[in-house]
């Protein structure tokens, strides 16, 4: 690499050495920022334990009238409702060029200079358009699905394809009303994905190659836009997914899967990552279905229930669990609720915003809702504090990407924008 921009360098010097210096300036400090690349870095839908808390600490604890300081905005991502994915050497955003139908990858440094931008597959132009799913990144590689079904590996510091496996085409993957979606998730070697398929439902893929570890028939079910976590209990290391009307346990080791439990609504989508703690796991979904909570046994081969709420109705915004309270937002439901973990009873609900999605950090939540405000909340036992918010200046269409926080940044995505802000004390 370091010879190839050594030979960029002088030929830039040779043909234009009275004329563009800042060019030979801008590949030098390309090279540098590439040389840097800490090949060791992961991020992830939702944080590190794809829970939406977020660890920095120092942060902000009331916004001024206008919002916290912005650093910087670039508007070219395209429709899309992707969260962006963030490490100390880059900004990733998944995009899309409705001319071509060409979904693309951006890598951002950290003061909004694009360092590359490379096409990764075909992309969603029907309803509600644009890029679904995030980029996962896993040390140097990343991995994105299309929402055409198409799964791929790409180089995280060069954006160049690694491999890339059509999902339709080569395991009866079938695809949805609002295109494939999935925010991917990957232990050591696998990267897994739930298909959808009749036979090949939930596939762990080996992450060097895109090469088959195996594939689980599960329920033989379509996918239903969720975005899986993994948790361990009973000795088991387990994926846990949903799909049209299944939330499935599946041992990451051999695909066998370990217990199903039926949770069907209205429209086959169960968008919410689910939320383990202590031998319990929460599923929401939207559409006036509500909340599930389920109790894995010792063995981690069944499960049962403990109980149900259908005023929490999250259709895609995601729970945050603080202190043994669900705080989040409905779908039929329009409120705020906080829900106790244990009993699944309402302790508290109010309209402090419109639906919308949550993260949490450093004891306070950030919320977004649909209306396109963003708000600094103070979780209380006995109900939300709103501190302070301001209106998103940029961008289009739908509120609906995750708030995303690194490094005491918030990045906030509306359609073809990217907002940074600081957040720091």
């Amino acid at each position: 690499m370091k010879k190839i921009f050594s030979f960029l360098i002088g030929l830039f010097f040779f043909t234009n050495c009275n004329t563009q210096p800042a060019v030979i300036t801008e590949i030098s400090a390309l090279s540098e920022t590439l040389s840097n690349f800490d090949s060791t870095e992961k991020a992830q839908w939702r944080g590190t334990n794809r829970d939406g808390k977020y660890s920095d600490s120092g942060l902000l604890k009331k916004w001024n009238e206008n919002g916290p300081k912005l650093l910087w905005h670039f508007e070219g991502l395209g429709d899309g409702h992707a969260a962006v994915s963030v490490t100390k050497n880059f900004v990733y955003a998944s995009g899309t060029n409705a001319n071509t139908e060409e979904g693309f990858i951006i890598a951002f440094d950290h003061f909004g200079k694009v360092i590359w931008q490379k096409i990764y597959a075909k992309e969603w132009l029907d309803s509600y358009e644009g890029v679904r799913s995030s980029p996962l990144i896993d040390g140097d590689k990343l991995f994105i699905l299309s929402a055409k079904g198409i799964l791929v590996c790409m180089n995280a510091k060069t954006g160049d394809k690694i491999w890339s496996v059509d999902l339709i085409q080569d395991f009866g993957a079938r695809n949805l009303k609002w295109g494939m979606t999935e925010n991917l998730v990957i232990d050591k070697e696998k990267l897994f994905c739930t298909v959808g398929g009749e036979d090949a439902n939930v596939v762990a893929f080996d992450k060097n190659t895109g090469k088959v570890i195996w594939k689980s028939k599960a329920k033989g079910e379509i996918s239903a836009y969720n975005s899986p976590n993994l948790i361990e209990h009973g000795g088991k290391k387990i994926l846990v997914t949903q799909t049209q009307s299944s939330i499935l346990g599946i041992d990451i080791e051999t695909g066998e899967m370990l217990w199903d439990f039926s949770y069907p609504n209205k429209y086959s989508v169960h968008a919410n990552t689910p939320v383990y703690q202590d031998g319990m796991l929460l599923c929401v979904s939207g559409y006036g279905k509500g909340s599930v909570m389920l109790k894995l046994a010792d063995d981690a081969k069944s499960v049962s229930e403990v109980w149900k709420n259908d005023s929490l109705d999250s259709k895609m915004g995601g729970v945050i669990l603080h202190n043994g309270i669900i705080y989040g937002s409905g779908d039929y439901n329009k409120r705020w609720f906080g829900i106790d973990w244990k009993t699944g009873k309402i302790l508290f609900s109010n309209k402090m915003l419109k639906n919308g999605n949550l993260i949490f950090a450093d004891g306070l939540l950030y919320c977004y809702d649909d209306g396109g405000t963003v708000a600094l909340v103070e979780p209380l036992k006995n109900g939300y504090n709103l501190i302070s918010s301001f209106k998103v200046p940029y961008g289009e269409k739908q509120h609906w990407a995750h708030l995303v926080i690194h490094n005491k940044k918030l990045y906030i995505r509306h359609g073809n924008a990217l907002m940074v802000y600081d957040i720091s004390q």
